[in-house]
Parts: structure tokens; C-alpha cells; sequence
């Protein structure tokens, strides 16, 4: 197998991994009432926390989940798609695959929510699927913010590659 298929199977393997742990966040068994009955014990025994506090900070924990869980969706996505639509240059970053994973990001958080309308014990809800967009985009700001950044470099990594010949 080429390196070239090879990064692309990777790739592929980590975004579908991913959705596979998000499929599985998405039943029953991760349900709101299911995560406290394992997180208040902890965090009352952590922090002293009494019920009426818990379920305020139970509500942020389960939204940062959702901002964590799709930011790293949208990042593995747009590694994949970068592997499968290879750019002619040596480009990190096109809007082309910020874009595709994006709407791949979107479009999962959507069957996401739809699938949990449909189990008694979640709730589908359209404000998280724009919460986990906006954590897609957020990835996707990143991901622009770190390639730009390590793509001009810095003076003394100019140098270093200068007096190396660029081989490091």
C-alpha cells in the first residue's frame, strides 16, 4: 500500500471512529439522566456540590461535550477530506475541505438530533445542532489560524530552515 493511501485509510478510519463514539453519545444509555447519576456522586464528593448546583453545571458539562465531541468531527473530517481531495501544491488548508467538513459536521449534528427525537428518554433539540456547528466552525477557524501561522513561520524557524538547508 502507497503512504498515499495509506494517510488516506487513516484518515478515513479516525472520522468514522469518531461518528461511531458520537452514535453511541447519542442513545439512551448517555442520556442526561443516565450521565448524572455517574457525575453528581463525583462531583459531590469532588466539590461538595448539593443537587440544585449540580444540575446547572451538569447542563454546561453535557453542552461542552457537544462543543468538544463535534470540533474534533469537524477537524477529522477535514483531515480526511484533505487525504481524499489533495490539493496540486503542498497547500495545509483549502476552503474547499473547511467547507466539506463543515457541512458533513452540520449534517451529522442534524441526524444526531433528529435520531434522539425519537428515543423517549433524549430530546431532539435544533439549538444544539447549531451549538455543534458553531463548533465545527470554530475547528475550521483553527485549523486556518494554525496553518497560516506555521505556514509563514516565525524569523528563527526561517533561519534554522535557512542553515539546515530546509531538511529538519
Amino acid at each position: 500500500m502507497n503512504p498515499d493511501r495509506h494517510n488516506l485509510l487513516k484518515a478515513w478510519i479516525a472520522a468514522i471512529l469518531w461518528l461511531i463514539v458520537i452514535a453511541i453519545e447519542s442513545t439512551a444509555m448517555l442520556s442526561a439522566h443516565n450521565t448524572s447519576r455517574i457525575l453528581y456522586p463525583l462531583l459531590h464528593y469532588l466539590f461538595g456540590l448539593d443537587w440544585i448546583r449540580f444540575e446547572h453545571w451538569h447542563f454546561y458539562i453535557r453542552k461542552g461535550g457537544h462543543v468538544v465531541g463535534y470540533a474534533i468531527l469537524s477537524i477529522l473530517l477535514f483531515r480526511a477530506w484533505r487525504a481524499t481531495l489533495p490539493a496540486m501544491d503542498d497547500t495545509k488548508w483549502t476552503l474547499r475541505w473547511a467547507t466539506i467538513a463543515l457541512l458533513g459536521t452540520a449534517l451529522v449534528a442534524s441526524l444526531d438530533e433528529w435520531h434522539q427525537s425519537f428515543i423517549p428518554s433524549r430530546t431532539g433539540r435544533w439549538q444544539d445542532v447549531v451549538l455543534d456547528t458553531c463548533a465545527g466552525i470554530l475547528a475550521q477557524l483553527l485549523i486556518f489560524l494554525w496553518w497560516k501561522g506555521f505556514g509563514k513561520g516565525t524569523a528563527s524557524s526561517r533561519a534554522v530552515k535557512a542553515q539546515y538547508g530546509g531538511n529538519l
